[in-house]
């Protein structure tokens, strides 16, 4: 069956990996984040300026930095970005270019004495922040768990099980010549023969569910260039789940990708794994 067979039944098809509900993360958030809304507090009185606080969150260990940074961009600077500043060498970069919009650190003290301890607002926020993306570690370990129990010995599977970079498919296949980030690279001893991108939405894209759906394209397109002109097997698979499949039209532009070429491109959700439509699929 076609990934746009399934449409009519697409709720059976669907995995609920289930999170949460409010206000039930808040005592876990509390053991997780609370140290470091305290050390927040404690740097904030030890620093002489917004600059020097930064320059001191920078100096402690992980993964309580990185806590640390989300509590800055809060209180601090929200225009800067964290991912920016995991990089201790970007930092010097990051505060020539942000800490004229730095809120002052006398205002910033000002307001964490207004705040009660512990706080319980913060603590939803960095709660959730903390679990983005939670849902899709959790389909691309279930989807390694399938592959290296349903396909023979001879094949391997690489990539980011849960967090972790992406495979750059340059960096594995010779002579690719765009840097495409995937998320696994399925191959039988040294020969690649399946690469692909897991995603599981938890809702509706809108605006961004089109991008994601138009650079899929272009991905899909440059591997098939790429695997015609060497003359090679290689196919792309895309495991994807989640309500927000069955939502507006992301189901069916999902199987347009797949109808980019029928033989050599898959769409399937987990629920899809056993059948022999994805499991024979990347044996032949």
């Amino acid at each position: 069956m076609r990934f746009a067979e399934y449409e009519e039944t697409a709720d059976e098809w669907i995995t609920i990996f289930e999170a949460d509900a409010y206000p039930d993360f808040l005592e876990p958030a509390a053991v997780r984040y609370g140290p470091a809304v305290k050390t927040f507090r404690e740097l904030v009185d030890e620093s002489y300026d917004s600059v020097d606080l930064l320059k001191r969150i920078e100096e402690e260990p992980q993964p309580l930095r990185v806590q640390l940074l989300r509590v800055f961009r809060r209180y601090v600077s929200p225009d800067t970005p964290v991912e920016g500043l995991k990089v201790k060498k970007r930092t010097d970069r990051l505060i020539a270019a942000y800490s004229s919009r730095f809120r002052p650190l006398a205002e910033v003290s000002a307001k964490l004495a207004e705040r009660p301890e512990p706080d319980e607002a913060l603590l939803a926020l960095l709660a959730e922040q903390g679990n983005r993306g939670g849902k899709g570690y959790d389909l691309t370990e279930t989807f390694f768990t399938w592959a290296e129990a349903a396909l023979p010995d001879t094949y391997q599977i690489d990539g980011p099980r849960r967090a972790g970079s992406d495979i750059l498919l340059p960096d594995r296949l010779a002579g690719f010549p765009v840097s495409i980030p995937a998320d696994f690279l399925i191959s039988r001893g040294r020969t690649p023969v399946v690469t692909g991108f897991a995603r599981y939405d938890s809702d509706r894209g809108g605006a961004q569910e089109d991008d994601r759906i138009g650079g899929n394209r272009d991905k899909i397109v440059e591997i098939l260039r790429y695997a015609r002109e060497r003359d090679l097997s290689l196919k792309v698979l895309l495991v994807n789940d989640g309500p927000g499949l069955t939502l507006g039209s992301m189901w069916r532009d999902y199987a347009a990708l797949e109808a980019l070429d029928e033989e050599r491109v898959r769409v399937c959700t987990l629920k899809m794994l056993d059948s022999r439509r994805i499991a024979h699929w990347i044996q032949n």
